[in-house]
């Protein structure tokens, strides 16, 4: 059975409340960025100075560097979905599927804004 989108029906108060998420969710992201980036900051200034630990602590800071790193990579990435949206609720295509050019379906963007695909293209995408 296909997935399938109806059309979006939006109202301005969808509009609105959709906005007004996406922006805290910006604020939210970009606080998390900036204190995750402070932490990896510090986590390599710590680990300049490796001399006295063991293999347990060396390998241990990396880690947590990986770790801090990659956590800065998804909060960026979710930082540029936000910012798309917000681009496409100015430019009046918010709602409409990158891929085909459909309406995304209105469940599907209140339960996830930052969405860019209908249903159907983006379990395309999935199935590779």
């Amino acid at each position: 059975m296909a997935l399938k989108d109806a059309d979006p029906g939006l109202t301005p108060h969808d509009l609105e409340a959709i906005r007004r998420q996406l922006i805290a969710d910006r604020d939210r992201l970009l606080a998390e960025v900036s204190a995750t980036e402070s932490e990896i900051a510090g986590l390599v200034a710590d680990s300049g100075d490796g001399s006295g630990d063991d293999l347990v602590d060396a390998g241990s800071k990396a880690f947590e560097r990986e770790h801090e790193m990659a956590l800065a990579d998804v909060a960026r990435d979710s930082l540029l979905q936000v910012t798309r949206a917000l681009g496409r609720l100015d430019d009046n295509t918010y709602g409409d599927c990158e891929t085909c050019g459909k309406p995304i379906s209105r469940e599907r963007l209140l339960a996830f804004p930052r969405a860019t695909q209908c249903l159907a293209c983006k379990a395309a995408e999935e199935r590779g």
